[in-house]
């Protein structure tokens, strides 16, 4: 990957072979029916790309919770620049305005927040994301939720915690993450820019829906942190490929390297900085994971990254059995 183009190859000069990617094909449409586009990228280069159910490459795709990787991406490179200390720095250094009851909340640093080990009132997976959104303060509501019961230190997976993180961009930067990301991010790596749209109302399909564009933002102008960004798939598999990279575009360091090793080392959560961590028969991933079945799935000692955009369902299959069953295999070491 020498410039902003990808180009692709045929698999085999890849070492990858192109008969068991065939078998891809049949097995999407029949058992992972909500996949709208998949690219396959080896050693830089499109080794396998498809669209299905009328989408094309260029089209974007709100990506879900794939938008939490991008933050962290954004938060190494807030602290590479000088904007934020390092991620140790509290939350609270932030919001000086914030005037905490508990006491707690004093302790908790970035870090609490990439690492999902910030302390909350609500059970684990049972987040009531809905009563953040129906706040004309996203960033007060969960500065308040923030600390209550629960210690630091224990995995609680937050989306409103995320969205702290986007904030904490914009206090530290004076841009919102979706300029941020377009200067520092996206522009040096050829993805597209993402334009503001300005929304008028902060409605189920304004926010997750089907009237989902650009980067979705709180009332307040933050970029959503936990979600709500569209990427085309293509763009998913630069940003895979960055990582994979470590962190390099065409020579030029845009994430440092050490924060991607931070990033992605394994540890007993299995949750790394905004990515889901996965060992298995060997093999070393990390993915960015979004509800309905968005992923960019990295594996750096095969040079591989799997980029895939969905269509919301619930509950859609796991896409790991996929890469099991026909992407990893596929490489020839």
């Amino acid at each position: 990957m020498q410039n902003n183009d990808w180009q692709a190859k045929d698999p085999r000069t890849l070492d990858m072979d192109s008969e068991k990617l065939s078998e891809l094909e049949p097995m999407i449409k029949s058992e992972y029916s909500n996949i709208n586009g998949i690219v396959v990228v080896r050693n830089g280069y499109i080794a396998y790309e498809r669209y299905h159910n009328g989408y094309d490459p260029d089209d974007m795709h709100h990506v879900a919770s794939v938008t939490k990787s991008i933050v962290s991406a954004l938060i190494g490179i807030a602290i590479e620049a000088g904007y934020i200390k390092d991620a140790d720095q509290k939350v609270l250094d932030f919001f000086p305005e914030y005037d905490p009851a508990d006491k707690t909340k004093q302790d908790i640093t970035i870090r609490h927040l990439l690492m999902m080990t910030a302390p909350y009132p609500f059970k684990d997976w049972h987040e009531p994301l809905d009563k953040m959104c129906m706040q004309p303060d996203w960033v007060t509501y969960t500065l308040d939720m923030l600390g209550q019961k629960g210690t630091i230190g224990t995995f609680k997976y937050s989306t409103a915690g995320a969205h702290l993180l986007s904030a904490i961009i914009t206090r530290s930067t004076g841009q919102s993450a979706r300029e941020f990301a377009n200067k520092h991010l996206f522009a040096p790596t050829g993805m597209k820019e993402i334009p503001d749209y300005n929304m008028t109302s902060f409605g189920f399909d304004d926010l997750f829906g089907k009237n989902v564009k650009g980067w979705v933002n709180d009332p307040d102008g933050n970029s959503a942190g936990g979600w709500g960004l569209t990427l085309t798939p293509r763009d998913m598999a630069r940003f895979g490929f960055l990582y994979v990279n470590g962190g390099i575009w065409n020579n030029q360091q845009i994430v440092p390297e050490s924060w991607v090793e931070e990033s992605t080392a394994m540890n007993p959560n299995q949750y790394g900085y905004l990515w889901w961590l996965r060992e298995e028969d060997g093999v070393f991933a990390h993915c960015a994971l979004g509800d309905g079945g968005n992923v960019i799935c990295c594996i750096p000692e095969k040079d591989l990254v799997v980029a895939i955009a969905s269509e919301f369902m619930k509950n859609p299959r796991d896409r790991w059995t996929l890469m099991k069953e026909c992407i990893i295999p596929a490489v020839v070491d």
